[in-house]
């Protein structure tokens, strides 16, 4: 297993995956081919390698609507979702002349009786198997997840938007099978907030939800809450740490470096075209990702080094055993070389792009959104600290983000003032990158009865060794710190459940410091924290989940939300809001959507036709993002 998927929230998915498909694939010792869609394809690639698969007697991945050959000596393991699409392909293979010895059917939700009653009819005598399996997020990291679907955005804080509560029910049935899968009942909590009640909505489907999938257990008994909080806030709870320019590794690359689907894209030093893809299969990623780039390229003249080094040949002879120990050793040496070369060139490329136009940038954005200087000096004149921005040559994005960070230090501005701020960044046609905000409750004209305004008070950092350009604190941070202290007031965060009083974690402590990286504890003891942000979860406040873990070894904290955010894609959004939904969108069961799941053996109910239902008690749905790690037809993922 990768080192990402040895803990963590992939490791407990593949675990799951083992002793439900994996483990009717050992019962009958053969080897097997297993079929997927493209969802069940990004499912797996996420927490597993085909190596991993193979151990378990998968010998071939093959597409499932791709032209195959038959194989009529094996069987094969369907992994898809519920769809007439998949299911269509499905009975193709079997309908006139069977491809295979037999199939192991694994839907990803709950298969719909029209279409099982379709399977009964052409496919009964060829399926041995029939599961019905609830995996509804997808684990991105050892403690982020997502549902995979950025358009999640729109549905919700769009005034046009058709499918707002169909979305909420979805998001809903993906937070109970994430729960479910983690074994949590969890309190549940929400930021209250005057104008917008989607997290308040979005709590009670949650909790009503987790009641009835936890009302009866396997032994007929209820289930207790567990000592785990989920807490439910909307992206305008924070604003700023999603546009400001982050110094870290991992979000610098993503706001700054044209990063797709986790792949980065370089030229070698022969001119070749590289590519890497960034993730917890890379231990080095890992390791440095959570690092202020300072820090990072610190480390680089370590790395050549230690690269130099090790290519240097031994003096003398070398041995018969000796020579047979290299070669046991070449494959990690080769794989730890590629590793540093990548990232020798990332970060290379960080600091380009810092040093051409970031660093002038960053002093204003931080006194904008700290409200106060280096010295700790309140700033008294932010449109003083504005201006220079305005009037050097920055790009029009980055000039929105810094007339953002203006506009949220205020809480707002007049509308004059707006208007005069939009001819300076000279997107008059494109104004809704700016005006949009009021979409998610956040000011954008200040109002003296806007009451959701009132800014939030911040916990004291002052004595906190930072960066002079990374004093800024996601706001995520303080209540994650604040709620495993017991210190969340509960006028502004109501409870919809309670969770147990024993919940507590009296040693949570700030990791804003300068970063001391340590290796990250494969299984923790005590409480669990789940954040959920409605509307996209930014790298920063990915990083916050680690830090206060780190911090607090009695409390493990888990972040996810719909998306993965970056400052570009935000901006995007937020124009996009105002746009009219297109005829073709849908979010729900159809035939463009996806469906994930999740796990465990369920009750078996015979069935006429002789095929066996198992069933599980959540449904959910997803709809599928661009792209997908594993590759098809070539037995590699």
């Amino acid at each position: 297993m990768a080192a990402g998927a040895e803990h963590g929230l992939k490791k407990i998915v593949w675990q799951k995956i083992r002793d439900t498909i994996i483990a009717d694939c050992r019962k009958s010792e053969v080897w097997k081919i297993m079929i997927l869609d493209s969802f069940t394809t990004r499912l797996l690639s996420l927490c597993c390698k085909m190596s991993d698969l193979m151990s378990e007697g998968i010998t071939i991945v093959e597409d499932l609507f791709k032209s195959r050959e038959p194989v009529l000596e094996m069987k094969a393991v369907y992994f898809m979702s519920p769809t007439a699409k998949c299911v269509d392909a499905f009975i193709n293979d079997f309908k006139l002349k069977p491809k295979y010895k037999a199939a192991y059917v694994y839907f990803t939700d709950y298969c719909p009786d029209d279409l099982f009653s379709k399977m009964k009819v052409f496919c009964a005598k060829h399926i041995k198997v029939c599961k019905e399996i609830n995996m509804s997020f997808l684990p991105l990291e050892a403690q982020v997840f997502t549902c995979g679907n950025p358009e999640t955005f729109r549905s919700v804080y769009s005034l046009q938007s058709l499918d707002r509560g169909q979305t909420l029910e979805n998001l809903a049935d993906q937070l109970v099978t994430l729960c479910a899968t983690l074994d949590e009942y969890p309190g549940v909590r929400y930021k209250k907030d005057s104008t917008l009640d989607y997290a308040k909505i979005l709590a009670e489907l949650v909790d009503s939800k987790l009641a009835r999938h936890y009302e009866l257990d396997d032994n007929g008994k209820k289930k207790e809450k567990t000592q785990a909080q989920l807490i439910i806030v909307d992206r305008a709870f924070d604003p700023v740490s999603p546009i400001l320019h982050e110094l870290t590794y991992q979000a610098m690359a993503y706001d700054l470096i044209p990063i797709k689907n986790d792949a980065y894209k370089f030229k070698a030093k022969d001119g070749s075209e590289k590519e890497a893809v960034l993730n917890e299969s890379d231990e080095l990623w890992v390791k440095l990702r959570h690092l202020h780039i300072a820090e990072v390229t610190e480390q680089i003249p370590k790395l050549v080094k230690e690269i130099s080094a090790n290519k240097k040949s031994a003096d003398g002879k070398i041995s018969i055993g000796g020579l047979k120990q290299l070669m046991k050793q070449m494959p990690a040496f080769r794989k730890q070389v590629a590793e540093k070369t990548v990232h020798l060139t990332l970060a290379e490329d960080c600091m380009n792009k810092f040093q051409s136009s970031v660093e002038k940038l960053c002093k204003a954005e931080q006194d904008l959104a700290v409200g106060s200087d280096v010295e700790g000096q309140k700033v008294k004149d932010p449109m003083r600290t504005l201006l220079p921005v305005l009037l050097n040559p920055h790009s029009t994005h980055d000039k929105i983000r810094a007339v953002l960070l203006y506009i949220f230090g205020l809480n707002g501005t007049t509308e004059e003032n707006l208007t005069k701020l939009i001819q300076h960044v000279k997107i008059e046609g494109e104004s809704e990158y700016i005006t949009n905000w009021k979409e998610l409750g956040v000011p954008i004209i200040s109002s003296s009865s806007f009451f959701s305004s009132r800014k939030p008070s911040r916990r004291d950092r002052s004595q906190e060794e930072r960066y002079n350009l990374s004093r800024w604190v996601p706001v995520i941070k303080d209540l994650m710190e604040d709620a495993i202290e017991n210190k969340l007031d509960t006028r502004d965060w109501p409870y919809q459940s309670e969770c147990p009083s024993a919940w507590n974690g009296s040693r949570a402590v700030s990791a804003r410091q300068k970063h001391k990286p340590s290796a990250q504890d494969d299984h923790r003891t005590g409480s669990r924290l789940i954040i959920f942000i409605l509307g996209g979860v930014c790298h920063s406040e990915m990083r916050c989940a680690y830090e206060v873990t780190q911090a607090n070894k009695s409390c493990e904290v888990i972040i996810g939300s719909s998306h993965i955010l970056t400052p570009t894609s935000l901006l995007e959004d937020i124009r996009d809001l105002s746009k009219k939904p297109m005829d073709t969108f849908t979010i729900g069961r159809g035939s463009q959507s996806s469906h994930i799941f999740l796990t465990g053996p369920s009750p078996v109910t015979p069935d006429s036709g002789g095929v066996k239902r198992y069933f599980c008690v959540m449904r959910l749905s997803l709809r599928l993002g661009s792209g997908g790690a594993l590759l098809i037809n070539s037995v590699s993922i």
